[in-house]
């Protein structure tokens, strides 16, 4: 999990970048409205669009956009149609890559993701080239000052956690996505708020990353990230501490 912390936190810095410019509210629209299409609209039984609503009102997203956004998916009111997709493919140094998209032009989204992929060095794959490497896990971050490490492993545990990880002042709590709406609750409970909570793929090995070619996966994954269809990206590097913090600067 070696840097992971930090790099969820430098997308954090970013998505509250892309929120004043109005980016990150379409990407949650499309979440909320694929979710209630799914689900229905109900986020007490419908755990994806509960986060996702969540997702919403972290980013301050103004309550009517959310509304609409459920109305879209339940087919209350006309809206976009979505299709879930997810790419696959390598960056510099062998990195692999998944890319999880929401789009309604899927010749569109291939065509803008091979080229960013073409000009950072990296390259499209076919299908399970890389997936196979990932494990969909829960992955829940808080601030180590908030709890002592023990009685987190404990609470962790007994509702349902794999493993609790200490990286910085951040602790990360791993679970099958199915508990971790459970263990956030009772987080929530014991008056600890999460700073990230969601289900996300974790490598099962990682690529060492150093000099240049860690430069330029970090901008691979910002300019990936940027692209309007996309919704996550997740990868395989392990990149020094110090340069991660030199991208959150």
């Amino acid at each position: 999990m070696s840097g992971h912390s930090k790099w969820v936190n430098i997308r954090i810095r970013k998505q509250s970048q892309d929120a004043r410019k109005g980016k990150l509210f379409a990407k949650v629209a499309r979440e909320i409205i694929v979710a209630a299409r799914q689900g229905g609209g109900n986020p007490d039984v419908n755990h994806r669009l509960r986060f996702a609503i969540e997702k919403a009102r972290d980013v301050s997203m103004p309550i009517d956009n959310i509304k609409r956004a459920v109305q879209r998916g339940t087919g209350e009111i006309a809206g976009v149609s979505y299709d879930e997709v997810t790419y696959e493919g390598y960056g510099p140094g062998g990195v692999a890559i998944l890319i999880r998209v929401l789009t309604d032009n899927r010749n569109r989204t291939v065509s803008d993701i091979r080229r960013t992929l073409a000009k950072n060095g990296g390259r499209l794959g076919e299908s399970n080239c890389v997936a196979w490497m990932f494990d969909p896990r829960g992955v829940i971050t808080l601030p180590r000052r908030d709890i002592e490490e023990d009685a987190l492993l404990e609470l962790a545990l007994e509702t349902g956690a794999q493993d609790v990880r200490t990286e910085g002042d951040t602790y990360e709590v791993i679970c099958p996505p199915s508990q971790l709406d459970t263990i956030r609750q009772a987080l929530l409970a014991r008056g600890l708020t999460p700073a990230s909570a969601e289900v996300t793929m974790l490598p099962q090995t990682r690529v060492s990353l150093d000099g240049s070619e860690a430069h330029q996966v970090l901008r691979l994954m910002d300019q990936i990230e940027d692209l309007e269809d996309v919704q996550q990206v997740y990868a395989n590097f392990d990149i020094p501490d110090a340069l991660l913090q030199e991208a959150a600067a």
